[in-house]
């Protein structure tokens, strides 16, 4: 696995008031389905419901483990994906979400690191990656 991150989640309790406050330090955002997108240098910050987060990771936001927030590491194939999810779980991680197929044409799984930190492994197809591994958003002609 490079060393790397590629998005920054966090899980937001109002989506609006996140994105007007990370506006109001001068950060410029794009808002698709929900969600909102910023570049920051070679990753990007997201905002998204911390609800629909969890859900989305496989784990329960009970207020013990999960803290709000997902690391993400975007590589270049699916396979890639499955090599590095396995490759956790031999680590010692747990396995929230097997890799398969995404809403989003891609193709990701997630796990919790020893200490429940969640980390999505991540092919997305209309992210690019350069040489170096940094993600640069496409404009996604939102708000």
């Amino acid at each position: 696995m490079e060393q790397r991150i590629s998005l920054l989640t966090l899980g937001v309790e109002d989506l609006p008031r996140a994105r007007a406050f990370y506006e109001a330090l001068g950060w410029r955002g794009q808002e698709i389905e929900e969600t909102v997108f910023f570049q920051a240098g070679g990753i990007a910050l997201v905002l998204w419901g911390r609800d629909k987060l969890a859900e989305d990771c496989g784990v329960t936001d009970d207020g013990s483990r999960f803290g709000g927030v997902a690391v993400a590491h975007n590589v270049r194939s699916s396979a890639e994906v499955d090599g590095l999810v396995a490759a956790a779980g031999q680590a010692g991680a747990t396995v929230t979400r097997q890799p398969a197929a995404t809403a989003y044409g891609g193709y990701a799984g997630v796990f919790r690191d020893p200490d429940g930190h969640v980390w999505e492994i991540a092919h997305n197809p209309g992210f690019a990656l350069g040489d170096d591994g940094s993600l640069v958003l496409p404009d996604f002609g939102g708000t």
